[in-house]
């Protein structure tokens, strides 16, 4: 009697997985969104409506971008001059400094872990190749990643002035990545997941409810786009 062979199992495909930080590993755009609120209430004593300051200081942060960058001190220096902007000459002269102040000490903040992000990155570290891709002021993402204690689930961290289709062709060409394998996964559509796929690369886009104004853009649908809810559901697919 012939006995029936045992049926091989395939393993997972090994995938390489570029995984953002802010938003997607740990909290990040609501603390400068409370220093925002706080400005606009400071103002709204003067008259200023919150939609006039915001629409201002929105334009001033995306112009500074060019030239400075990301990161909570060019994100300061935008506040303090749409702040400045609207303030009137009688204004209480401490409230310039009380704003920069509470500014700034969204640099002294430890991360914020998402739910479920560690044990997702200790599930999939174990079948997949990770590696951190962020954008950002480079000293101020470093001292996060490492304060984070997230860093030894990544083989590497590539933290970028920006996040465009050329900036995700160089990554792919100096690691030497398969573009087919390769998924960029993050909540910003337009710097983690237009240009990820303009690339050639596969996304996963996990949306969060303070993604930045800046970072918003227009819903997408791709055959190689996935969208999910939370980070843990990368378990499901990966």
């Amino acid at each position: 009697m012939n006995r029936a062979q045992p049926r091989a199992v395939n393993p997972i495909p090994r995938r390489t997985l570029l995984v953002d930080a802010d938003d997607t590993l740990w909290e990040n755009n609501v603390y400068y969104e409370r220093v925002i609120a706080a400005a606009q209430t400071m103002l709204e004593g003067y008259g200023v409506e919150p939609t006039r300051f915001r629409a201002h200081l929105d334009e001033l942060e995306r112009d500074h971008i060019v030239t400075h960058g990301y990161g909570t001190l060019n994100f300061t220096r935008s506040l303090l001059q749409a702040f400045e902007r609207f303030l009137p000459p009688h204004a209480n002269a401490a409230l310039g400094p009380e704003l920069r102040e509470l500014a700034l000490a969204i640099m002294e903040r430890p991360p914020e872990i998402l739910p479920g992000v560690p044990e997702t990155l200790d599930y999939l570290a174990g079948r997949h190749d990770l590696y951190l891709v962020t954008k950002g002021a480079h000293d101020e993402q470093s001292r996060k990643i490492a304060s984070s204690r997230l860093d030894h689930y990544f083989r590497a961290w590539e933290i970028l002035p920006e996040k465009h289709t050329g900036s995700y062709r160089a990554l792919v060409e100096q690691h030497g990545w398969d573009p087919s394998s390769t998924w960029m996964i993050g909540n910003s559509l337009r710097s983690d997941i237009r240009p990820a796929v303009a690339a050639g690369l596969k996304a996963v886009f996990i949306p969060h409810p303070h993604t930045w104004v800046l970072e918003h853009d227009d819903p997408m649908e791709h055959p190689h786009v996935l969208e999910l809810e939370r980070f843990a559901d990368l378990r499901l697919h990966f």
